[in-house]
């Protein structure tokens, strides 16, 4: 077995379980993720992005990080921009569905300044996992015989020896930092997500350290009265930070949908100005406020008001 993933399992075995508070700010919880290390975002797409720790990495200029996310969005754009990452992990990159794949990305890899590494979403999830559970990898069929797998130079094949077939071998990805957003956890960590988990419950298993924002820090008593709900227990957990609307202009299930004028805004830019647009975006919402608060306010009010009674109207029905 390799020698370099004893280390990474010996180093998580280490790590302090103990029940303590972990509540700190958003600054104080990004300085805990230090240059040239793999950060791990969670959430899918424009859903749970933590937009937040993402908004306040690129301001303390963050550089050298390699970031992995189930699906890429907006955020992958900003990063790269930003130069705060130039190798991102995913299984796909585009502002959404209807706005095709980034404009941002297709720059930076078809110029040679950035790495675009490209797992299927299952392999990537399966990744995760592997790291998740302990083990070096996991066998799958997932991109056999595609185009995608020929371009991997991190994947081994084995003959089953139950059934004699073919199968794939993704090894386990352990980032050493995690950041998470979620709609309840208390002071400890213990965080419950409600919606689809996406692969957070393994990115957070995964990782040596994880960070969460969250949209209410809740008290201990009621984490305790559905114990079923916690989706990532406390002993994972190193900073706990309330975050209200951490996730604007991506949507938190049953918090508030995406402010898709924001959105549509942002992609205009984009694709109007490629790079120049992104940075100009960065400028005036990401560099110029001064707090996360400050961010929030140059958003409109009405569209938040409406994405906050939208997501609890379909919530409750």
């Amino acid at each position: 077995m390799d020698q370099s993933y004893l280390s990474l399992r010996a180093r998580i075995e280490k790590k302090d379980k103990g029940l303590k508070e972990k509540v700190m700010s958003l600054t104080e919880a990004v300085t805990l993720i230090p240059d040239n290390v793999h950060v791990a975002i969670g959430g899918c797409h424009y859903s749970r992005t933590p937009i937040a720790l993402i908004w306040e990495i690129i301001r303390q200029k963050k550089s050298g990080l390699v970031f992995s996310k189930s699906i890429t969005a907006t955020e992958g754009d900003l990063l790269l921009v930003a130069g705060t990452t130039r190798h991102i992990i995913t299984s796909w990159f585009s502002p959404g569905v209807t706005w095709g794949v980034s404009r941002i990305m297709r720059h930076f890899v078809q110029s040679g300044e950035a790495t675009y590494e490209e797992w299927s979403h299952m392999s990537l999830g399966l990744r995760y996992r592997a790291a998740a559970m302990g083990v070096p990898f996991l066998p799958t069929r997932s991109m056999l015989g595609s185009d995608v797998y020929k371009q991997l130079a991190d994947i081994k094949e084995m003959q089953c020896p139950f059934t004699g077939d073919k199968l794939a071998l993704v090894p386990a990805l352990h980032p050493d930092v995690a950041i998470i957003h979620v709609q309840k956890a208390d002071s400890y960590g213990n965080a419950q997500i409600t919606g689809f988990p996406f692969m957070d419950k393994d990115i957070a298993l995964a990782a040596d350290r994880v960070i969460l924002t969250t949209e209410q820090i809740i008290d201990n008593d009621e984490i305790r009265r559905t114990p079923d709900r916690t989706d990532i227990p406390f002993f994972c957990v190193d900073a706990v930070v309330e975050a209200p609307y951490g996730c604007i202009p991506h949507e938190c299930y049953a918090a508030y949908e995406p402010d898709f004028n924001h959105m549509d805004m942002y992609v205009k830019l984009m694709m109007e100005r490629s790079t120049e647009g992104v940075q100009a975006y960065l400028d005036k919402y990401v560099y110029a406020p001064q707090t996360f608060d400050d961010y929030l306010s140059l958003f409109n009010v009405k569209d938040i008001v409406r994405a906050t009674l939208n997501a609890r109207k379909g919530y409750g029905s």
